[in-house]
């Protein structure tokens, strides 16, 4: 099971766009028509083989809006996971009686939400692409879009009232171990993390940070001098905060 892409939820899609074109050093995305279903518009960054993406809503009573009325502006939305045994991941969570938002079946790719009052913390997406290597969601090309100063997407994190119950949760769903290290619980997949910990900031349940394999950490730190955006720095890592998110950028080599 991999780490394929993370979302956030932005009231105003182009300005934090620009603004992570800017902090990732990139030049284009994907607009991915698909999301009008949901009443939304997305952007959709290619981080080597993981993504970004940003929804925004487009019209009233979506779950994006609502949730951005929830937890006070923007933030963390979505997780998405890649299975190479969609029928088996179906079978499971339906066996746990996790309820399902949406479906998708396609000869390229298969893909289901899950619910995220059944889990706790975000909505949960499990994904099949043929081949394994593709990524439907981030359109044709996505290879000759990438962030020049990140490499790969590292861990997730979500807070939670009880970041121990949920981890275990999130890891009976997803059929993988979970690990605690100083009171931090994290779902270990393939070569990243989902990490669950305290309400940090008030705002309740949600997805609250992210990790990024850093290639160019002086490139980072630079941009958002320029940005006035205020940064932790530490030898190996800079950490700051984006559309409602606590972003690190770790060197690759840490």
């Amino acid at each position: 099971m991999r780490l394929r892409q993370v979302a956030f939820v932005a009231e105003n899609l182009a300005k934090v766009r620009e603004e992570l074109f800017q902090l990732l050093g990139l030049s284009e995305d994907y607009a991915d028509p698909g999301v009008g279903e949901f009443g939304l518009e997305n952007s959709v960054m290619a981080i080597g083989d993981t993504f970004l993406e940003v929804v925004a809503p487009t019209q009233p009573g979506t779950t994006a809006g609502r949730l951005l009325e929830r937890r006070g502006g923007d933030g963390g939305y979505m997780v998405l996971v890649q299975t190479d045994n969609i029928e088996f991941m179906r079978n499971h969570t339906e066996s746990l009686k996790v309820r399902k938002i949406w479906e998708f079946d396609s000869a390229d790719t298969k893909a289901f939400h899950l619910h995220p009052k059944d889990i706790g913390g975000a909505i949960l997406s499990v994904d099949q692409m043929e081949p394994p290597q593709s990524w439907r969601w981030a359109g044709p090309d996505w290879e000759s879009r990438q962030a020049l100063w990140v490499s790969s997407i590292r861990s997730v994190s979500i807070q939670a009232q009880d970041p121990e119950n949920m981890a275990k949760r999130w890891g009976k769903v997803l059929d993988e171990s979970v690990q605690e290290l100083n009171g931090v619980w994290a779902v270990m997949l393939e070569d990243a993390s989902i990490v669950f910990h305290n309400d940090i900031d008030g705002r309740g349940e949600g997805l609250s940070a992210m990790a990024f394999n850093a290639t160019n950490l002086d490139a980072i730190r630079q941009q958002a001098s320029k940005m006035n955006i205020a940064v932790e720095d530490a030898d190996n890592k800079t950490t700051l905060m984006h559309c409602g998110v606590r972003l690190s950028f770790i060197s690759a080599a840490a």
